[in-house]
């Protein structure tokens, strides 16, 4: 949700101009008068609105559609952005708008979750824009780190080959942000991040002994170092070495069992299935992927086309149930276009290819 700490004629101006409201219109949806209205647009940001007027600013903004609130969102960047060619300073944030900019990054990573990119992208951007990390406080320059990161999460996910290149070099700046400010844990889990774009980007030998090295990191939390120990299983089921893969794989599912964490056991039970798929026991695969469908609840566009990828991958493994996997290949595909997800069609078309030359 956007939000404004102290409401001026000038995120008054640009809340109407994203409802697309005259003002009189804008007067009467805020159930104030006309003439207040014009006032906060005469003197913008010289002028703040009594204490119910910023509440009911708040209340309005708060209810206004996605389409609506990106737009306010980019508005208040055009207006700083102009402020600031005309004032001649790089508006270094201040530290109320370091809440803003907090409150900006927990939208990013809800937008990640759903795959929201353009949005994310936009939101970021009105950050990293603003000042270099040399002239901010430390506060500032944990925000700008976190910026960092989530700008490599986003990359890493859209997974083109160019998209990749960015994350790496945008995880290594936020990697040295946060050593310098002596955040162990989050500088080790952006070596994770790194990892997983080494086995994105086909380096599976180098990320499965990164992954190793993390395994048994006191910097990260029980959770992330079950992670790791599942993607090195991962990494080597990608390389053909399916039986030390599937011996991983279970003894991070009982870890995943044992922290009650059941979407990453779910997502375990899959990476099993095409483990198992991979060694030739089609019985076991299809009893690991049927239990990671019944486990799992995907929301994200992501977690749909991995999910269906996975079972489209095995069905296609038997004659029998080809037509089957080439459906919830298409669907599959069809999804991961809309969304954008690169590196998941990749991994479609070399399926196909397989299955073309089988």
């Amino acid at each position: 949700m956007a939000t404004v700490h102290r409401w001026t004629g000038l995120e008054a101006r640009a809340l109407r101009l994203a409802l697309r409201k005259s003002v009189r219109g804008f007067a009467e949806h805020l159930g104030v008068a006309v003439n207040t209205v014009s006032k906060w647009e005469k003197l913008l940001g010289e002028t703040t609105p009594q204490a119910d007027s910023q509440a009911i600013l708040d209340t309005v903004l708060a209810r206004a559609d996605a389409s609506a609130t990106e737009r306010f969102t980019r508005l208040l960047d055009e207006q700083g952005t102009a402020r600031r060619h005309r004032d001649g300073d790089r508006a270094v944030p201040t530290a109320t708008e370091y809440e803003t900019w907090a409150d900006d990054l927990e939208r990013v990573a809800v937008c990640l979750s759903r795959q929201d990119f353009g949005f994310a992208g936009t939101l970021l951007d009105r950050w990293l824009r603003r000042a270099p990390a040399r002239e901010l406080d430390e506060r500032g320059r944990y925000l700008y780190a976190r910026s960092l990161t989530l700008n490599g999460d986003m990359r890493r996910l859209q997974g083109t080959v160019r998209d990749l290149l960015t994350a790496t070099s945008l995880y290594g700046d936020a990697h040295s942000l946060f050593t310098e400010l002596g955040v162990p844990r989050r500088a080790a889990q952006v070596e994770l991040s790194l990892a997983v774009v080494a086995e994105m980007s086909g380096r599976l030998t180098t990320a499965a002994a990164l992954y190793e090295a993390l395994t048994d990191d006191e910097r990260l939390g029980a959770c992330d170092r079950v992670r790791a120990r599942l993607w090195i299983g991962t990494a080597l089921a990608k390389q053909g070495h399916n039986t030390p893969a599937i011996a991983l794989m279970r003894t991070a599912a009982q870890d995943f069992h044992d922290l009650t964490e059941p979407e990453e056991w779910a997502v375990t039970q899959q990476k099993l299935a095409l483990a198992h798929r991979g060694a030739g026991d089609l019985t076991r695969a299809l009893r690991h992927i049927d239990t990671a469908r019944a486990a799992s609840n995907p929301i994200s566009p992501l977690e749909h086309v991995q999910v269906d990828t996975a079972h489209a991958h095995i069905l296609l493994s038997d004659p029998a149930t080809a037509h089957e996997g080439r459906t919830a290949l298409a669907r599959a595909a069809a999804l991961a276009t809309r969304h954008g997800l690169c590196h998941q069609l990749r991994s479609i078309d070399t399926i196909r290819a397989t299955e073309e030359h089988a």
